[in-house]
């Protein structure tokens, strides 16, 4: 008896993006894991205190002691490279929910009123839309200070009109659809169809902006603390470190600048691959081209 073979989709099939997707949510969860587990080493005395500038002397070069080696002011680099995770991933997540949870409701709300509303909204989220992401977050950063919360405002600004778009444009086109004029003949009220029939019809796209926003929002992070415009001094951070890291380099010091760099590097490339492939999973359309 010949056995029967089923027919196998190709796009199952593992292939090159699979693979980076592979690639970005590995790199993604061991940076996380970094995040959660940095103080636990700590605390069982495997890594030093990142804010110890006492114990150590300036500019030691990698060595068993310190294997990253010690900055201009004494603080071990090793420590302070797993810290900068903690502190990037808390800003930058904290970020982009704070934009999704601001930009999709009101993309649901624009794209099923529409009228004036929808006027309005589009043009305060083009207007926002049309500023440099950077420049916005650096002028919001310098009026409300340092601090993880106030970093995070500064950074998300510049998200919310990318969740509005997409989120009004998917709800512009969706809410014609026989369902939604059966809810209507039944009676719901616009709430409803907008948290029951609406949102998980218009959000598939919402994962892959998430990861993307995030791997952006790391460099964003970076590049106000490389400006001293980030977190506070005593908060470990890739960019406050590489902005004191900046002078060692003419003096052959490349350690100082190497490891913060290459994890900063790191991270965002496994977001970039994470949210790309998620991109071509979600996406049939993208899938079939």
């Amino acid at each position: 008896m010949t056995p029967v073979k089923l027919p196998i989709d190709p796009f199952l099939k593992p292939n090159l993006t699979t693979k980076l997707l592979g690639v970005g949510l590995v790199l993604t969860i061991i940076f996380i894991l970094i995040a959660l587990f940095s103080p636990l080493l700590q605390a069982f005395g495997l890594i030093q205190d990142p804010t110890d500038i006492l114990s150590n002397y300036p500019l030691q070069a990698p060595s068993s002691g310190h294997w990253f080696g010690t900055n201009v002011r004494g603080y071990d680099v090793f420590s302070r490279t797993l810290f900068g995770a903690r502190a990037a991933l808390s800003v930058v997540f904290l970020a982009t929910g704070l934009s999704l949870v601001i930009g999709v409701p009101l993309g649901l709300i624009s794209g099923y009123l529409g009228g004036k509303i929808d006027r309005v909204l589009l043009f305060l989220m083009d207007t926002l839309y049309t500023l440099p992401g950077l420049l916005l977050s650096v002028a919001l950063a310098f009026v409300l200070g340092r601090g993880i919360l106030n970093v995070a405002i500064a950074v998300s600004i510049a998200y919310i009109p990318q969740y509005f778009r997409v989120v009004r444009n998917q709800t512009a086109s969706v809410k014609n659809e026989l369902f939604i004029e059966a809810a209507r003949a039944i009676g719901a009220s616009p709430s409803r169809i907008l948290s029951k029939y609406l949102f998980f019809n218009v959000v598939q796209s919402v994962p892959v902006l998430f990861t993307l926003n995030a791997a952006d929002a790391i460099l964003v992070l970076g590049g106000l603390g490389f400006l001293g415009l980030g977190l506070p001094e005593e908060v470990p951070e890739w960019g406050h470190d590489l902005k004191e890291a900046l002078a060692d380099l003419s003096t052959g010091i490349w350690w100082t600048t190497l490891f913060p760099g290459l994890a900063m590097t790191t991270m965002v490339v496994g977001l970039s691959l994470l949210g790309e492939g998620l991109s071509e999973i979600l996406n049939p359309l993208s899938r079939k081209r």
